[in-house]
């Protein structure tokens, strides 16, 4: 699955949110917009970094950012994701289809191989893309530690305001 990279065009996408309205990547666009892919709904390391991302969410409003986390988890797991633990952002159902992958997970190359004590398996590797208002990828982060990523985005978001 190759790797969608800065300077490309992000795919569009249609996906249920929480509450299971339909919202496309166009209707989501902002001035910016920060799409996080993660493997599941309450894990601890998805906990910590969904959490991360909504505790900034108004820092990330001051700089005309979005923020939407995207994982296979269903609607009503999301709903449930959201209440326990108070998430201010949106949160998108990427569910598999019959093939068992994900369609948007795999449109922007985050549904790979991935391994844990010794097995392999597919899975959601942990990505973070941010957009311009024209959906265009600025940056793609592979994150492979959760601390500290959110200040990363918003540094990011920062420089590219400054330059234009």
């Amino acid at each position: 699955m190759a790797k969608i990279k800065a300077g490309q065009q992000a795919p569009q996408f249609e996906l249920s949110d929480a509450k299971g309205k339909l919202q496309t990547l166009a209707e989501l666009l902002g001035d910016w917009t920060v799409i996080f892919f993660y493997p599941k709904d309450m894990t601890p390391t998805c906990t910590v970094e969904a959490c991360e991302f909504s505790a900034a969410v108004g820092d990330f409003k001051k700089l005309k950012a979005a923020v939407i986390g995207i994982s296979p988890d269903d609607s009503a797991s999301h709903s449930k994701f959201i209440k326990a633990h108070g998430l201010k952002m949106t949160l998108l159902a990427d569910v598999p289809g019959p093939r068992g992958t994900p369609p948007v997970c795999k449109a922007y190359g985050v549904w790979g191989t991935k391994s844990m004590y010794g097995k392999t398996y597919k899975g959601v590797i942990r990505t973070t893309f941010l957009l311009d208002r024209e959906g265009v990828i600025r940056n793609r982060w592979e994150v492979t530690r959760v601390k500290g990523h959110v200040e990363e985005v918003i540094a990011a978001i920062r420089e590219a305001q400054l330059s234009g």
